[in-house]
């Protein structure tokens, strides 16, 4: 599948956190760690399991710097 976004970070999933209709997944990018909040259906239908490889794909039309 191609996609537009440019910013992909390959990794693999460390956890599942699942709530009422989100959940939270995490992907270990070297040493660092990405959270994407998901639909539960987005979870099933991806078949995410921990331990597997993932991409996070981030699209964004801003980006904030503070110090």
């Amino acid at each position: 599948m191609k996609i537009s976004a440019r910013n992909q970070i390959a990794g693999k999933i460390t956890s599942i956190t699942k709530g009422a209709t989100t959940s939270h997944v995490s992907i270990d990018i070297g040493g660092t760690i990405i959270t994407a909040s998901i639909t539960n259906e987005a979870v099933a239908d991806l078949n995410l399991k921990v331990g597997e490889h993932a991409t996070a794909i981030i699209k964004a039309s801003d980006v904030m710097v503070g110090v």
